[in-house]
């Protein structure tokens, strides 16, 4: 078979998609990320973004990054290893550090690449690390470049998380790598049982706080600030693409675990460094996080408004507690349908198929903003009304 064949069968896929009206991917918007957007030309209701705190469109957010253009330029021309790192990489750094309670941090352009280069650089041929079915492709892909061993448990299973880490090694590394919520379902980690795995068979602990920094926890500071334990997880990751509405990912920690990171992990090495308008957007982000928890506030009033309203209608939302609100489905083709219903009626949300789900598992992700309103909501739960016959 010829190395392109594959591409001819896929492309065949996707062009019967767009024939039919059922490709929902690479949707063009033309207006701002806000809680309206403009497709076509018409109006759509968001319940589509990972902008929880709604400030990608904060005037505060686009001064500072228009500021640092000012000062510093489009970009850094080089890694943060070599020529590209700026006192304003070192000052968020040392921010997000204090902001967590932790020694040191590093930050990465993207925070697909921040779990690539923690797990990589961390994980050697001897030792294990241990995920959950259903973590993100970026923990996946970092185990995969990492010359160790994986193991993985079924989601939130904590028997089967025991019964791997019993059977391995008692004298070998072992990192334990989950998402604190998981960014499909919109479920928790089972942190205070991981927590106690772990110290029971000497394992370390990285949580993914991507979907949850800025969202849970007194302070904002994700699943781990949540359940009380920041003083027995070693490493918190978190990314700038979500609450912090701009572009990069970091990792905090003890700081000879951060300084050999820093000084080891490829995907920081040879990677260009974060540019000085998204490093600045997310230093003025951190600050809102922290002087503005109303946001955060009003963000799970809606949240919880809108997850009550869809199941009194009847809809199946998983074992959802965040901002995340899957619609199970299960069929693949069902769901592509249900998407185009929603699309038609100015709801703008995910369907998730396979492989981002398990088979049979097929939904549609919503997800909420600090900047919808009331009358957003009421919206949203009178199209969901109107289509719950089809379900």
């Amino acid at each position: 078979m010829d190395l392109f064949d594959k591409c001819e069968i896929y492309y065949k896929r996707v062009e019967e998609a767009l024939t039919k009206g059922y490709y929902p991917y690479f949707i063009p918007i033309e207006s701002e990320t806000s809680n309206w957007v403009v497709i076509n030309g018409k109006k759509y209701l968001m319940l589509g973004s990972n902008n929880y705190l709604g400030l990608t469109n904060d005037p505060r957010l686009k001064e500072a990054a228009i500021e640092a253009v000012k000062k510093y330029g489009t970009g850094c021309t080089g890694s943060r290893f070599l020529n590209g790192t700026l006192d304003l990489h070192l000052e968020i750094e040392k921010r997000l550090a204090k902001f967590f309670n932790r020694d040191d941090c590093i930050v990465f352009s993207t925070g697909y690449q921040t779990n690539l280069g923690i797990i990589s650089s961390l994980v050697s041929k001897n030792d294990y690390v241990i995920t959950d079915k259903l973590d993100h492709a970026s923990i996946i892909d970092g185990c995969k470049l990492s010359f160790g061993n994986v193991k993985r448990f079924p989601h939130n299973n904590m028997t089967s998380l025991e019964r791997i880490l019993k059977s391995l090694p008692k004298n070998s590394g072992k990192l334990i790598v989950v998402d604190g919520v998981f960014s499909m379902e919109g479920d928790l980690c089972n942190l205070p049982e991981i927590v106690n795995l772990a110290e029971k068979y000497n394992a370390r602990i990285l949580v993914d706080e991507a979907h949850a920094v800025g969202v849970l926890g007194k302070n904002g500071r994700g699943t781990v600030e949540h359940f009380g334990l920041e003083d027995k997880v070693d490493l918190i990751m978190g990314t700038f693409s979500k609450s912090f509405a701009t572009i990069g990912g970091f990792v905090v920690g003890e700081k000879k675990v951060i300084s050999y990171i820093r000084h080891n992990a490829r995907s920081l090495i040879f990677s260009a460094a974060l540019p000085p308008a998204s490093v600045a957007a997310a230093l003025k982000a951190l600050e809102i996080i922290q002087t503005e928890p109303e946001r955060r506030r009003h963000l799970w009033k809606i949240t919880e408004k809108m997850r009550e309203g869809l199941k009194k209608l009847g809809y199946n939302t998983g074992e959802s507690v965040t901002p995340i609100i899957p619609i199970i489905i299960g069929e693949d083709i069902k769901t592509l349908k249900f998407w185009r219903l929603l699309f038609e009626n100015q709801i703008f949300a995910n369907p998730v198929i396979p492989p981002a789900v398990p088979p049979n598992r097929s939904l549609i992700r919503t997800s909420y903003m600090a900047i919808h309103t009331e009358e957003d909501i009421d919206f949203a739960l009178g199209v969901f009304k109107n289509l719950a016959k089809y379900l």
